[in-house]
């Protein structure tokens, strides 16, 4: 578990900074966005699968369509909520709390 949770890090602050350094090409960078952020959606569904990925994916290509947004290490901080801010451990379920 351990060598997955770090290579979906590493890919994730590796397609951030791709993604962040099309911000830096002046006048193309905007069009090379228009063909990275489909092909990053599609990569974070793959590494983050379930409706959370989903989810991420959606706003992940947004993030990457609209203009001065690139900034956001949106990989990264879906490994974050994953791996540290969520309460849940990754694959388990929670217990199903039944009133009686």
């Amino acid at each position: 578990m351990d060598k997955l949770k770090n290579k979906l890090l590493v890919k994730g602050l590796a397609y951030d900074v791709v993604g962040m350094t099309t911000m830096a090409i002046p006048v193309i960078g905007p069009f090379l966005d228009i063909l990275w952020a489909p092909y990053a959606a599609k990569t974070l569904q793959k590494m983050y699968p379930g409706k959370k990925g989903k989810l991420a994916s959606a706003v992940l290509f947004i993030e990457e369509i609209l203009p001065g947004t690139d900034i956001i290490p949106t990989f990264t901080l879906m490994w974050l909520y994953t791996y540290v801010w969520n309460k849940d451990k990754p694959g388990e379920l929670r217990p199903i709390k039944v009133r009686s």
